[in-house]
């Protein structure tokens, strides 16, 4: 236990954590920082497409076999983390059935900048993990934001009284997949499958990562700390869900990864990958795609909840604890 705490304190020491706080302090004092919107969709792109380049080449060199049983469980879970919102969340005094489902989908799909944060980490650690074990964003972002749309026109049926209509499935999934998040990591996934894109990807992407990174961690501070204000707008349920979701959320997806190391010896470092994208909430495909999907829902509840809380628990605590279990498993 000695050792994991001071692993942990390491990791809650770097340098992606750091532009994180310095975000949240100068938008905090009230500073009138501000990024272009027009730049920060770019960083975004360029992340994912890095990422997406990344699993695309690790998917051509790799035995599909192998990626299988990870990709099924990214479904299980993103799946799993909305129905945990509706036994849970929709439950609570004051909140309404549809903003806990909305919630529990923002929450099941995946962040690209949380995924982007913790490569760089497991490389600085010394962990190995599968380059395309990023490849299963899609897997479970998809999954999850559909089943809290069908759950949500389900629940507004029965609340007018009407039997369940049905619900047209392809429209989001269509939706998801155009998303420009989703869009970008899969452009890039099949880029890196079908061409040979490694010497752009040495000589441009790979160098500026961790640059583009930094800025987008302070991006993200910022927007945690105006998000602040739209939280206390709604039920502090959502408050209290947001910041134990993300690591129940993690833990689970990290033993399924560890129970499929066991039976196909799937890095420990790839389940830490997949531990954190469950930990993650969406703050690029989810938002639009719940907002068009459940227009009945509140965006301060379920993107307050996710953008104030949920993102920075994911990555200030998330992300050191998992890599802290897997080095403890490691013995490192």
């Amino acid at each position: 236990m000695s050792d994991f705490f001071t692993l942990f304190v390491k990791q809650l020491q770097s340098p992606t954590l750091g532009f994180l706080i310095g975000g949240i302090v100068v938008a905090s004092f009230g500073s009138q920082l501000k990024i272009p919107d027009s730049i920060y969709r770019f960083i975004t792109f360029f992340l994912l497409m890095k990422i997406g380049l990344s699993g695309g080449i690790a998917i051509r060199n790799s035995n599909l076999a192998e990626i299988f049983l990870p990709a099924l469980a990214a479904v299980a879970v993103g799946i799993l983390i909305v129905l945990i919102s509706k036994f849970t969340l929709a439950n609570f005094p004051g909140v309404r059935r549809v903003d806990a489902l909305a919630t529990g989908g923002l929450f099941g799909a995946v962040s690209g900048s949380t995924l982007a944060a913790v490569l760089p980490q497991l490389e600085t650690a010394g962990i190995d993990y599968e380059a395309w074990s990023a490849a299963l964003y899609p897997f479970m972002d998809i999954p999850a934001l559909v089943t809290a749309i069908v759950l949500a026109s389900v629940a507004a049926s029965k609340a007018q009284g009407k039997a369940s209509e049905d619900v047209e499935i392809w429209p989001i999934i269509k939706e998801s997949l155009q998303s420009s998040a989703v869009t970008a990591l899969l452009l890039g996934i099949g880029l890196g499958i079908a061409t040979r894109p490694e010497p752009v990807y040495e000589s441009f992407f790979n160098p500026l990562f961790r640059g583009f990174l930094s800025i987008l961690m302070i991006i993200m501070g910022m927007e945690a700390a105006q998000r602040m204000n739209e939280l206390r707008k709604v039920a502090q349920w959502f408050a209290i869900y947001a910041a134990i979701a993300p690591l129940l959320h993690g833990l689970i997806a990290f033993g399924l990864g560890l129970i499929i190391h066991e039976i196909t010896g799937f890095s420990i470092g790839g389940a830490v990958v997949l531990a954190v994208i469950a930990a993650s909430s969406s703050d690029i495909s989810g938002p639009p795609t719940l907002r068009a999907g459940i227009p009945s829902a509140n965006p301060s509840a379920y993107i307050g909840a996710s953008t104030a809380i949920g993102t920075p628990v994911a990555i200030a605590i998330g992300i050191p604890l998992f890599i802290g279990l897997a080095e403890s498993l490691l013995g490192k």
